[in-house]
């Protein structure tokens, strides 16, 4: 059969909060309209899932992304996406949707990113998630043995005081992965519409995304991280 010069939409947000004011919602049209509209597609339907729940990365709790697969599958068409997260974080399930034998395309990705480079690049982000958080811990785990006090810079210039550089670079390596992952996920939800700092703490929170010293996020504590990887910029 040939394929139509149709296409079908589908979105993600994930609180009911986002899905109600819009959030994030805005820019994942966008892209997608642009995307067709260079590609000469024509969106025939758009499905939206308001996510309620936490890591439901599976079919059954995803109606509106089966219901656009079985749109698509019926037209012979693709469905399109913005990003390859609106799909999901998890590269076994981004696995199971190519069992469907429905074309996904993610704008940012391309119109010639395949099957194959969606696993990839689903593969390469959930293990680089996977070594920043290795890292980090085993960074902490190190100057904690050493005598720092987390989260006290006294304890860091103590123990470059006596010498034990390991400890600190150490603790400097783990926070630096720490604010390179959240200046991407942070641009990854301004990319969503999400400014406000009570929205960035909210979706922190719905991520799982603890913060520094492993709690849950606050305003204050957002604009406090902002203000940090600001001045680091400037540096």
């Amino acid at each position: 059969m040939t394929p139509s010069r149709t296409a079908v939409a589908y979105y993600r947000v994930s609180t009911k909060k986002q899905g109600r004011s819009g959030l994030g919602l805005e820019a994942q049209q966008e892209a997608v309209m642009r995307f067709a509209a260079s590609e000469g597609l024509e969106i025939v339907e758009e499905f939206t899932e308001v996510e309620t729940g936490k890591g439901s990365d599976a079919l059954e709790q995803r109606p509106h992304l089966a219901a656009a697969i079985e749109k698509a599958r019926r037209l012979n068409a693709p469905v399109i996406t913005a990003k390859l997260d609106r799909l999901s974080r998890d590269v076994h399930f981004i696995s199971g949707l190519m069992k469907h034998r429905v074309r996904f395309v993610v704008t940012e990705l391309g119109a010639d990113a395949d099957p194959f480079m969606l696993h990839l690049y689903a593969a390469l982000a959930e293990k680089e998630r996977s070594l920043i958080s290795e890292r980090t811990r085993a960074a902490l785990a190190a100057a904690k043995a050493r005598g720092v006090k987390l989260g006290s810079p006294k304890g860091a210039a103590h123990l470059k005081g006596r010498g034990n550089r390991e400890a600190v670079e150490a603790v400097s390596r783990g926070a630096r992965d720490r604010a390179r992952m959240l200046a991407r996920v942070l641009e990854e939800l301004r990319a969503e519409g999400i400014t406000s700092a009570n929205a960035i703490a909210m979706a922190l929170n719905d991520r799982r995304i603890t913060t520094p010293r492993g709690g849950k996020w606050t305003a204050r504590s957002v604009l406090n991280v902002l203000g940090r990887l600001e001045g680091a910029a400037d540096e």
